[in-house]
């Protein structure tokens, strides 16, 4: 008798396990916060505390174990729910480098940030400075000091670029608390943080892209405008001192915000005006904050204040930050050159003939052809081409680029550098395994279709996988259809109308407009290159038709077809398709074509075995939009010529780009849907619902 598979642990289980550190010290924390009662009551006013308590005092008595003891208490009953939350840094840093480098990282961590602070502040106090000399007779107790240490160094395992934001939201937290409300634990929790950054050296500021330098001064902005306004609203006691709510007036911190918005906005896009603009406002800033501080030490605070009608902590606290800023912006200068028309590449974009007589010389892939049609822009970039429409600031690369195969990694790099430069989001789509191996460290890759390749040498309708195929097209001897190759332009004027009218009666019955970027039109078809199949009816009726845009192999030799528009008659021969596209792929066997490319069906593919979140959503997605669309019934359909499967990707660089990614793409596919259909396309898919 066989034993019964072992079950597997569960992951909250397998989580904790590997966790004991962390465990161990909340468990600690509360135990003690219990005993004490400090869960319950303020610790800080009881006998104990200046006997376990931290700080410059206590060292200056000789009380060096306070260093320790301090480490497990919480001076007030709230301030807990902040500890304990703070040790998720902890037990994440635990989880992915071990129990012994966490332990390392928080301990060296809460001893540097406890005895750092007290140097500081006694090095502070010397000088008349109110604030310091306050907090350097203050007492302290707490782990954050270590927790800090330790979420600085889980931020440094993050991947790119999230990496660079979280240490920069990390670091502006942290600064700002020490700002604007200066306590001796915000004096710790920077030193910690400070500590972790210069040891562990992951933020890589220098070597982060444009489009990041742009966003880290989008965020700055954001950071100063959002300080505004909660000084308008809460009190603050910080460094420069304190602050009453609503001190200054709403209407000119209101205009403040709306400028810094804008010079925001601006800035994320790399307007050129927009620093500009920036490098003015911290100027007058910085030389505000620095003329107060001299009428200070000339006069004093309060004959200032009472002259000027406001308060000094303000403008001095302000100056500190727009000094950071205006270091920053002029340090990656470089990153804000762009203005209103901003061209991708150093070179002269190609013409769309240039175009063709690259994929000619070169070769190209199987959706190469498509950067031929209309819509599409060139960039010229390290001896190849990308052909990409710019939609809503993604700029959306077309398949993979053209050019000679060597030059790919090099023509892809350029690309994405010359989109950042010009404040647009770059993206691949629909492009192939080589592109995706050309991509720089970090890039994320999404599955977007498969295309399905028929090999055409040897090519026979035998066996029982091709039976639905040889049935269709014996059937069409039977019932006398004629099956032609030809091209658009060398049909018969009878033809054509025949052929426009399926079209335009099969673009009605969507409600939606005929997608474009990857699918194309009778304009297309009109190209002397694309090959058009004809399925005739006895009477000369057109009951179906195909195109097909050549794929070429190096030296102008045409190796194979893609298939780009099916269109069939409404009540003509039924399995047209299958006749047209199986007498075709003989047509071109025939001829000495290598393979023929049913395309891919747009959100219907085959998906991996962890494709996970994305996959559903892509499914939900695609069962919503099959009844206007087909793209399943598409895919199943295509599945009859028995292909093999090559991976298209969505590559993009970070998580973050998916919004403006969709939109981009939704511009390109639809780029001339109304509102009108987009409503007329909602009935039809709740009417598909209940189909």
């Amino acid at each position: 008798m066989s034993e019964a598979p072992a079950r597997a642990p569960h992951p909250v289980r397998v989580f904790l396990r590997r966790i004991p550190a962390t465990l161990t010290f909340v468990a600690a924390l509360l135990a003690v916060g219990v005993i004490w009662g400090g869960l319950w009551s303020p610790f800080e006013d009881t006998d104990l505390f200046d006997a376990v308590a931290y700080g410059l005092p206590a060292f200056a008595e000789g009380r060096w174990w306070t260093v320790i003891t301090g480490t497990f208490f919480v001076n007030q009953p709230w301030v807990y729910i902040f500890t304990l939350a703070s040790f998720a840094g902890m037990a994440y840093l635990e989880f992915r480098r071990g129990t012994r480098v966490a332990l390392l990282y928080y301990w060296i961590g809460q001893l540097f940030a406890v005895f750092a602070t007290a140097l500081v502040l006694w090095l502070a106090a010397l000088a008349p400075w109110e604030w310091a000399q306050t907090q350097a007779a203050a007492l302290d107790v707490g782990a954050s000091g270590g927790t800090m240490a330790c979420i600085a160094a889980a931020v440094g395992l993050f991947a790119s670029p999230w990496r660079v934001r979280a240490w920069l939201l990390l670091l502006a937290l942290s600064f700002l608390a020490l700002l604007f409300w200066g306590h001796i634990a915000d004096v710790e929790h920077l030193l910690a943080v400070l500590l972790i950054m210069f040891v562990d050296r992951s933020l890589t500021i220098q070597r982060s892209s444009v489009r990041e330098q742009r966003f880290l001064a989008f965020f700055g902005m954001v950071v100063i405008g959002a300080i505004q306004v909660i000084v308008l609203l809460v009190p603050t006691d910080g460094m420069f001192g304190p602050t009453e709510p609503a001190s200054g007036g709403y209407i000119d911190a209101a205009v403040d915000v709306v400028i810094i918005l804008l010079v925001a906005n601006g800035m994320r896009r790399g307007r050129r005006w927009a620093w500009v603009v920036s490098i003015i406002l911290a100027s007058l800033n910085v030389l505000t904050g620095a003329l107060v501080l001299t009428i200070i030490s000339v006069s004093s605070e309060a004959d200032l204040e009472s002259l000027i009608d406001a308060e000094t902590e303000l403008a001095m606290a302000s100056a500190v930050m727009w000094l950071l800023m205006l270091v920053y912006i002029l340090w990656v200068r470089g990153a804000f050159a762009v203005r209103r028309r901003t061209r991708l590449g150093a070179e002269t974009p190609p013409t769309v003939d240039e175009v063709k007589d690259i994929i000619r010389a070169d070769g190209g892939g199987t959706l190469s052809w498509m950067t031929t049609w209309d819509d599409m822009s060139y960039a010229h970039i390290a001896g190849g081409v990308v052909g990409f429409q710019s939609r809503r600031r993604v700029a959306i690369a077309l398949g993979d680029p053209l050019g000679p195969e060597p030059l790919r990694p090099g023509v892809v790099r350029g690309f994405i550098d010359a989109a950042e430069r010009a404040a647009l989001v770059p993206c691949f789509f629909s492009a192939g395994e080589a592109t995706r191996a050309a991509m720089p460290d970090g890039w994320r890759s999404l599955v977007v279709a498969d295309d399905t390749i028929v090999d055409l040498p040897g090519l026979e309708f035998k066996g029982k996988a091709w039976n639905s195929v040889r049935s269709s097209i014996n059937r069409a001897g039977r019932e006398e259809m004629t099956f032609v190759m030809s091209r658009y332009t060398d049909q018969p004027w009878g033809v054509q109308q025949q052929i426009r009218a399926i079209s335009e009666m099969w673009v009605g019955d969507k409600g939606l407009p005929e997608m474009g970027f990857t699918l194309g039109t009778l304009t297309e078809a009109r190209d002397p290159e694309v090959r058009l199949a004809l399925a005739l009816s006895p009477r000369g009726d057109v009951d179906g038709f195909l195109s097909w845009l050549p794929v070429y192999g190096r030296g102008g030799v045409v190796r194979g077809y893609t298939l780009d528009l099916m269109r069939r008659r409404e009540g003509g021969f039924p399995p047209v398709m299958e006749f047209l596209i199986g007498s075709s792929a003989k047509h071109f066997a025939e001829e000495g074509a290598e393979i023929l490319s049913l395309s891919g069906a747009p959100l219907a593919h085959e998906e991996p075995a962890d494709a996970g979140l994305i996959a559903d959503l892509t499914d939900r997605l695609a069962a919503t939009l099959e009844p206007v669309y087909g793209f399943r019934s598409l895919h199943r359909f295509k599945q009859k010529f028995n292909p093999r499967y090559e991976t298209m990707y969505l590559l993009y660089r970070d998580e973050g780009d998916l919004p403006a990614i969709a939109a981009g793409l939704t511009k390109a596919f639809l780029p001339d849907a109304t509102l009108r259909q987009f409503a007329g396309a909602g009935m039809e898919l709740v009417r598909g619902d209940h189909g």
